[in-house]
């Protein structure tokens, strides 16, 4: 395992900054994950939908994305990828609470609905699978006027049995559209299993469109990394879209409304998290010499400062006026 993650970095050409900053995304996005959580569990927030096991794929997907002008059209786990492009934890914790700062929706929306015009981060939609086509639009946009621009669009595995996603496909195909689709495959359609759900591969669902389908190791960011950066310059270069399957396991239930233990046992579970991405990232980092107890324990206690700041922020930042019940809603005049 040790010889394989190293070469992985070793072709990923990521330089020590770039790999600390990449494991600090990671930690971050399970550190505000986790703390969601304990709100949830505490009655102080509504409702959490989880992005644990996802966040190699997210960070390692985000990280060559140029913020503001490329455009991301997530789904509602992406929280490693809205972290990885700039938004902040105070950002998370303001949207979970549902309060008038929340720069995704001024707490109109549920989590995991994100948004950010400054980011180029599309307003999620609550159907699944709509994102799709809205990224191809915007590709076409970007094709049209000669600009080099790249649209990554994700959603879990089974968005893909939509009619969107396989429109979207068609239509990037044809036009030849600088868009990536990342498909986390986390194992489960909410209780639905992977195979009552997909019938062969997504990734070679591809060939059907005429466009390259990657499958890869959504549990190693580095591999995640590679192959992103090279859909990207490939759509940047006006070689067209890419799908890439990106195969890891949700670590939590689909939900804080979810019951898990009803549809899989506790030993798959437990046997997933012996390959937390997390996990193995910082074993690779230890073994590359990057990473030891002193600078580890200096990131944890600087990410845990930002969320326990961030909390005691959103908490106490203030509720949405009635009146304000339907600004943003309609248009004025």
């Amino acid at each position: 395992m040790a010889i394989k993650e190293t070469r992985a970095g070793r072709e990923a050409h990521l330089g020590d900054d770039d790999l600390l900053k990449i494991y600090r995304y990671m930690l971050l996005a399970r550190r505000v994950d986790e703390r969601s959580w304990v709100l949830n569990r505490q009655g102080r927030a509504a409702f959490v939908v989880s992005c644990q096991g996802h966040e190699a794929i997210q960070v390692g997907a985000a990280y060559s994305l140029r913020p503001g002008y490329d455009y991301v059209y997530p789904y509602y786990r992406d929280l490693g990828i809205t972290l990885t492009l700039g938004q902040t934890a105070r950002d998370q914790f303001l949207s979970l609470l549902a309060r008038r700062e929340d720069p995704n929706s001024a707490g109109r929306q549920m989590p995991g609905h994100y948004s950010s015009r400054e980011l180029n981060i599309v307003t999620a939609s609550a159907p699944v699978g709509v994102q799709y086509p809205q990224a191809a639009g915007t590709a076409l946009a970007f094709k049209m006027r000669g600009e080099d621009g790249v649209v990554l669009t994700c959603g879990g595995e089974a968005s893909t049995s939509g009619g969107d996603w396989h429109e979207a496909m068609n239509f990037a195909g044809i036009h030849g559209l600088p868009v990536i689709f990342l498909i986390e495959n986390n194992s489960y359609a909410i209780s639905v299993p992977e195979k009552m759900q997909i019938a062969g591969s997504i990734a070679g669902r591809a060939a059907g469109y005429g466009i390259p389908g990657v499958e890869v190791d959504g549990n190693d960011v580095l591999a995640v990394y590679k192959a992103a950066k090279e859909a990207f310059e490939r759509a940047r270069g006006g070689d067209g879209p890419t799908l890439i399957e990106a195969k890891t396991y949700r670590l939590t239930a689909h939900s804080s409304d979810d019951d898990d233990r009803r549809y899989r046992e506790r030993e798959e579970i437990e046997e997933w998290r012996q390959r937390d991405p997390l996990v193995r990232f910082e074993r690779y980092l230890e073994e590359v010499e990057l990473l030891d107890e002193e600078n580890k324990e200096e990131i944890e206690a600087g990410i845990k400062a930002e969320v326990d700041e961030a909390v005691e922020y959103a908490e106490s930042a203030p509720q949405a006026s009635p009146e304000e019940a339907l600004d943003l809603v309609y248009a004025e005049g």
